[in-house]
């Protein structure tokens, strides 16, 4: 269990973050508020990722096993 919450809170970190900055990047462009909406958008979308991660993942391991099983 500790393995997994680990590797969920860092798999969304990497998602939430890169994600965010991406749309935050379309939207405002390289502007002067960019890094803080970036920043308010990331740690909007952080928590939500991990939740969503630690609960489908499971689901999302057993669909892709079937898928290449």
């Amino acid at each position: 269990m500790k393995h997994r919450i680990v590797s969920t809170l860092i798999m969304s970190f990497f998602l939430s973050s890169l994600m965010s900055l991406w749309v935050s990047f379309l939207n405002l462009g390289l502007s002067e508020i960019l890094l803080s909406q970036w920043g308010r958008a990331f740690t909007l979308a952080w928590p939500a990722a991990a939740v969503i991660a630690f609960f489908f993942g499971p689901l999302s391991q057993k669909i892709t096993a079937r898928l290449l099983g």
